[in-house]
């Protein structure tokens, strides 16, 4: 069915008219059928049950109608339209349109308007169909797009020409069905033909979202969603999309060694010379790991097979001081309730967290479910705009304290959502037990549903803690190693912990961050679109990100280097391909290797001491959503998108 303004995800508008059918026993004209209940279709007078054409003479004279209004004033700009060769009116053209006009008239003209950094506009081709208009009003629940004027004065535009401050405003380049709303950061670098298309998984938050990765070339030059029901349905973050620039710049493309004040770039047998040399040196409880928040499972098993080789404990993947621990059960750090479990909840209580700038596409779900209604909210933590209403319940873990014997809620499917702001402090423990007592007072853990839900903030946490990525007894954690605790320190992509002097510490990585800055020896790596590798979202689902392009320059895959620094160190790990590091992986744990298929927890978190926590207020891990981590530091659309977002929080503040 030809159509442009309905969309499944949005409300109804019936403006567009290109979706005309005939209705038998109906009216004498076209009917919208986008617009027609069914239940307002008239039987036949003999009682028949209604009849619809939809490709009837009438209705595509109808359509063709429509398609000739739509054309009197869309300019010819399919040679330099961003949109050309994937628009929808030129694919409806194709069956509807005709070979010339009958309109000869001066075409209207419309200004541009500025929007943001993200997205051009060209409001002379608009066609008035308003999906921008409701996916910000009611997915992204930020209403700053509107139509000012009326019939051919109308004109789509935010308040003011303000900057959109949604963090899911791309998604509105997706929904537009002409070439009205372009992306800005990629205007005019390909035709989407050109493209080599790649089916990945996005790592800027631990949601696991599904995305394409088009790349022309060695270059990626854009990302888009893929519609993935249980977890981002069709959309995706601005950070997600427009991250792609840093993707090619400040790169670490060779080995580099510290000589004296200087690093100095060397081949691969000199900086795995100097790392065995300061190996051979130290004692194994002086060696350790840290993992960065971007890692796939695969190279946090090879780090983990090194460090073991090399007889040490100290290895951590929780770089923010978080208190998760695999001792205390699977159930302790999985969003046990799934991400499409949100649809069903009729209770949902955040703890710790500010989801909209942990997970904006999460937060648009918890927002579609507010919307449909019959669902309790509360948010115990920071007070932020969520784009929905809730029930403030308090800022620390003294708020939280007061669900620990309360008699259970009267709800079927109540949840709970914990953030990093609950359990990444020194008293991390004490709150994930106190939130583990609630959860159970309140009753969210029933037959057949578990509402206790950790969501987090980093691609490769739970792969971390599925790994055991942790200390053993006697082992040290990652604040404790970066506080001078060991003498030679493996850092894969840590760049969100600060190293203090003293510790020798080779950095595996891709950019030149601080984690880099740090180093003594770089070892360069391969971003997430340039290898193939496991991830484990925050429900626990095993998703498998496909290679794009090529790493540049000298880097290789972070596995492959582990593999070849594990010969010179004498440490060899027993595999030579990644074929047969994943058939290690799958022998070891077998759910990690079973792809999008999520392994349920055991029934509720055990074993955590109770203890006091501290009357501290909750706080969310994420200041600068823009700016998590070493790829969008690197970005120059990010750092405009930053500087749009502290300007309108400095605006505020007066």
């Amino acid at each position: 069915m030809p159509r442009f303004c309905f969309h499944e995800r949005l409300s109804i508008a019936g403006n567009c008219r290109m979706c005309l059918v005939e209705v038998k026993g109906g009216p004498p004209k076209p009917t919208a059928s986008c617009a027609m209940a069914v239940k307002d279709l008239r039987p036949g007078p003999k009682g028949e049950p209604p009849v619809v054409e939809t490709n009837s003479p009438m209705a595509r004279k109808a359509r063709a109608g429509v398609m000739e209004f739509l054309l009197i004033n869309h300019p010819l700009d399919c040679p330099i339209c961003d949109q050309g060769g994937e628009c929808d009116l030129q694919d409806q053209a194709m069956a509807y349109g005709v070979d010339s006009t009958r309109f000869h008239e001066n075409k209207r003209a419309v200004e541009n308007k500025y929007i943001g950094a993200l997205v051009k506009t060209s409001m002379n081709r608009c066609i008035h169909c308003t999906r921008c208009v409701r996916f910000s009003t009611e997915v992204a629940g930020v209403s700053e797009l509107g139509a000012i004027g009326r019939g051919e004065d109308m004109e789509i535009t935010s308040y003011l020409e303000k900057a959109l401050t949604s963090e899911l405003q791309g998604n509105v380049v997706d929904l537009c069905p002409v070439g009205a709303l372009t992306s800005k950061p990629t205007e005019f670098h390909a035709r989407p033909w050109e493209y080599t298309k790649t089916e990945s998984i996005d790592v800027m938050d631990a949601l696991g979202s599904a995305i394409r990765v088009d790349s022309r070339g060695r270059e990626v030059i854009r990302i888009l969603p893929r519609t993935n029901e249980a977890i981002n349905e069709e959309w995706i973050s601005d950070k997600t999309r427009h991250v792609v620039d840093a993707l090619k710049v400040q790169r670490i493309d060779r080995p580099y060694v510290r000589v004296g004040a200087m690093l100095k770039a060397a081949t691969w047998p000199e900086a795995f010379a100097a790392i065995a040399a300061k190996a051979q040196a130290t004692r194994p409880e002086k060696i350790g790991a840290i993992v960065g928040d971007l890692a796939n499972v695969e190279e946090m098993f090879a780090l983990k097979g090194l460090i073991d080789k090399l007889g040490s404990k100290n290895i951590d993947c929780r770089q923010d001081g978080s208190k998760l621990h695999p001792k205390f059960g699977r159930a302790s750090y999985l969003f046990n309730s799934t991400i499409a479990g949100i649809d069903e909840a009729d209770a949902i209580m955040v703890i710790g967290s500010n989801p909209r700038l942990e997970a904006p596409v999460l937060n648009a779900r918890i927002r579609k479910r507010w919307l449909r209604g019959d669902c309790l909210t509360g948010v115990v933590g920071p007070q932020a705009d969520l784009t929905y209403k809730y029930n403030y319940l308090g800022a620390g873990p003294d708020s939280l304290a007061r669900f620990a014997d309360h008699p259970p809620a009267d709800k079927q499917k109540p949840m709970f959502i914990l953030g990093a702001g609950a359990f990444a402090r020194p008293d991390g423990e004490a709150v994930l037990a106190l939130a583990v007592k609630a959860a159970t007072s309140l009753g969210l853990f029933k037959q057949g549903w578990n509402g206790f839900n950790v969501l987090h903030t980093a691609a490769s946490r739970v792969g971390g803690l599925d790994l055991a990525l942790v200390p053993d007894e006697g082992g040290l954690d990652a604040p404790h190693m970066a506080k001078g605790g060991v003498d030679l320190l493996l850092n894969l992509g840590a760049d969100e912990i600060e190293v203090e002097p003293g510790a020798f510490v080779v950095y595996i990585g891709t950019h030149g961050d601080r984690g880099a800055h740090r180093a003594d020896v770089i070892l360069p790596g391969a971003a997430y679109t340039e290898k193939s590798g496991t991830y484990v979202n925050t429900e626990g689902r095993p998703q498998l990100g496909e290679r794009a392009v090529f790493p540049p320059g000298d880097a290789r895959e972070e596995w492959a280097i582990l593999r070849a620094l594990s010969d010179a160190l004498g440490a060899r790990l027993p595999y030579d391909s990644l074929n047969g590091l994943r058939a290690a992986l799958g022998s070891a744990h077998p759910h990690l290797v079973r792809y999008d298929v999520v392994t349920p927890a055991e029934a509720a978190p055990t074993g955590m001491i109770g203890g006091t926590p501290s009357n501290q207020a909750f706080v969310s891990p994420i200041v600068d959503f823009y700016l998590t981590n070493p790829i969008a530091r690197a970005s120059r659309v990010m750092a405009e998108c930053s500087a749009l977002a502290s300007a309108r929080l400095a605006t505020a503040a007066e």
